[in-house]
């Protein structure tokens, strides 16, 4: 009996990685599939390839105005239902994109896909609600590892579906996609109501997580280390395309080298959670990060712009990224467990929010984007590894002040 019951606890837990592993692959499909279509997309529309860029930025940030309402929302009602509701949104965004014949329809219908494309965030209270422990750790490293790996092969998908398809075959995808996870979630979730939050309305939630300073710095730490990936993703057309005069199959192809670094930084990150401290691993993540922005600058002094110059820092960079990005989130979720779902949509707004406006103030730099890219890189992992600091400090001071109050 005890056999059976573990048999199928494992199959549920199979269940529930493909769901999370599927819904990963969606939230970065929408801008990373579309990144070959860049020319393409400029040409249909007859703008510049600098605003479907823009576009891509448009789309984060919609994505955590969406998640600012979802999150709480399944804390009180429930995951399943507004899972559900948000595929639905975003294939119907997905559908308008399509559709449009004008650049500002296709922004617009953009934004809506985005709204839907927030539920996504459920992703991270999913984990919260479904594991625990280290298996919860595991499960977070190998999600950003995954998607490291699905950002670094959809833009080989998507050029293959630009030859076959034109720019709208990564919308018809994503639909085809997105509807095998609304059956998935229709079938394998459970509708189950938090009881301990369904009384508290959305205000006091976000009030209650966003006054407590150690899940806002480690969510922070965790919108850094996005923040140099996304914006490097953002920018890559740009660079590769318009800059270097790439073909969309031949700047597909470069990305793959950006995949192998997220594969090598997740089974480093495996490896360093099992023998240093999180702090540690949040710490040599970011270094690393910092040393790819010198590295940048230092290659782009001496060789100038070309694929090496920008994807060998990069590697450094997405090594430290998967690294620091998984340990920070669980630090910053475990802080109220019960939240998961306010929790989980306050960190990935800021995460979002943070990587769009940066990768918008990267994007309009647009004759020296690698020297930016350098230096955002050493601002952005100084100010995290400062942020760290305080957090230690502020910890050290708490366990400090509760040992005196214990020994008097």
């Amino acid at each position: 009996m005890s056999n059976e019951k573990n048999a199928v606890s494992a199959k549920k837990r199979r269940s529930a990685v493909v769901l999370l592993m599927t819904m990963v692959l969606l939230g970065v499909f929408p801008l990373d599939v579309l990144l070959p279509s860049f020319p393409a997309l400029a040409n249909y529309f007859q703008t510049s390839p600098a605003d479907i860029a823009f576009s891509i930025s448009v789309f984060a940030i919609g994505i955590s105005v969406s998640q600012l309402l979802i999150g709480p929302l399944s804390d009180a009602i429930g995951r399943k239902g507004l899972l559900l509701a948000g595929m639905a949104v975003s294939i119907i965004g997905a559908t308008g994109c399509v559709l449009s014949t004008e650049y500002t329809w296709f922004l617009m219908f953009r934004v809506v896909q985005a709204v839907g494309c927030g539920c996504f965030v459920l992703s991270q209270a999913l984990v919260q609600d479904l594991f625990e422990g280290q298996e919860r750790d595991r499960l977070r490293i190998l999600m950003v590892t995954a998607s490291g790996i699905f950002i670094s092969v959809s833009p080989l998908l998507g050029s293959v579906l630009q030859q076959a398809l034109d720019w709208p075959g990564s919308f018809f995808l994503f639909i085809a996609l997105s509807a095998a996870v609304f059956l998935k979630a229709c079938f394998f979730l459970e509708e189950k109501r938090p009881v301990a939050v369904s009384s508290q309305n959305i205000i006091h939630s976000y009030r209650r997580v966003c006054a407590d300073a150690h899940f806002m710095g480690y969510w922070l730490i965790a919108a850094i280390a996005f923040t140099c990936h996304f914006s490097f993703i953002v920018v890559s057309p740009l660079i590769f395309m318009d800059q270097l005069h790439m073909s969309a199959y031949e700047f597909s192809l470069s990305l793959l080298l950006y995949g192998a670094a997220y594969i090598i930084g997740g089974v480093v990150a495996q490896i360093l959670a099992h023998r240093i401290t999180a702090n540690t691993q949040i710490i040599v993540g970011l270094s690393l990060i910092f040393v790819s922005g010198l590295v940048m600058l230092l290659l782009s002094s001496l060789q100038g712009l070309s694929t090496l110059t920008v994807l060998v820092p990069m590697i450094i960079c997405t090594a430290g990224t998967t690294i620091a990005r998984p340990v920070a989130t669980s630090k910053a979720m475990d802080v109220f467990p019960a939240y998961a779902g306010t929790s989980a949509s306050a960190g990935n707004t800021l995460v979002f929010i943070f990587g769009g406006l940066t990768s918008a103030l990267i994007n309009l730099n647009g004759s020296h984007l690698q020297t930016t890219l350098a230096l955002a890189f050493l601002l952005l992992s100084t100010t995290a590894l400062g942020l760290n600091v305080l957090i230690n400090r502020r910890t050290t001071c708490r366990s400090e002040l509760a040992r005196d109050g214990r020994q008097r």
